[in-house]
């Protein structure tokens, strides 16, 4: 489904990435680890053609898409669930989930959709006529991912979505992509400060330190590897 090949990332002159490859099939959950500027982000943007790379090339669904404007990429099927909880303040929560599916071909299935969501987020539900201001962070992370979902992607890209949530609303926000990834079949890339989370969630992991992939391989087996337990899990 998703290929990355030898992919260099530049920020002015500076590598951000370097010669990260790796592959993810249909219906996969990838968690992608590593500390405060490894270069998840970076990953994630490159994908999503945030960033067009210096070098390596990325496929999606057997084409090329890494010289590809945004929103060829995001009519592609793919859909980034970015770190900052970027809503539509002065909209309601229900507003906010309709820009979901601005796309034409999205508008087809959109009640049958958003019924769907609100089984995996009825708080959502219950706010909707409030504006997306009043919501509370573990909220406003629930919204960001449904209003993803609206778009109907094929693949999913979450960066750090429990970043800045008490650890019970971490628990919560996790267990639900879980449930998405499990029942809808959902491909997923997941990057995540939760490392333990993450892997329990994920078939695979990569793990990135200064920009280059240093580690890839089956989730339980990184989470008993004792050079990740020492340095991200502090066992």
């Amino acid at each position: 489904m998703l290929k990355v090949s030898g992919v260099d990332i530049f920020y002015d002159g500076l590598q951000a990435l370097n010669d990260v490859s790796f592959a993810l099939e249909d219906g996969e959950l990838l968690a992608l680890i590593g500390s405060n500027g490894s270069g998840k982000t970076t990953l994630l943007n490159a994908i999503t053609g945030l960033l067009k790379p210096k070098g390596g090339s990325i496929e999606f669904l057997g084409s090329r898409i890494d010289g590809l404007p945004i929103h060829d990429v995001v009519a592609s099927g793919i859909t980034l669930i970015p770190e900052v909880k970027w809503v539509f303040p002065n909209m309601t929560v229900l507003e906010n989930l309709m820009m979901g599916a601005y796309q034409k071909k999205c508008r087809i299935g959109f009640k049958e959709r958003m019924e769907s969501l609100f089984q995996y987020f009825p708080v959502l539900l219950e706010r909707g006529k409030n504006l997306a201001s009043t919501l509370s962070g573990g909220e406003l992370q629930m919204l960001l991912i449904a209003r993803g979902l609206m778009a109907d992607p094929k693949l999913l890209l979450l960066d750090e979505p429990s970043l800045g949530l008490a650890p019970r609303l971490v628990k919560q926000v996790l267990d639900i992509i879980g449930r998405l990834h499990q029942e809808k079949n959902l491909s997923m890339v997941l990057a995540e400060q939760n490392i333990h989370f993450a892997l329990e969630l994920a078939q695979y992991g990569l793990v990135l330190e200064n920009g280059r992939a240093v580690m890839r391989g089956i989730a339980k087996d990184l989470l008993l590897d004792p050079g990740i337990r020492e340095k991200y899990l502090g066992l």
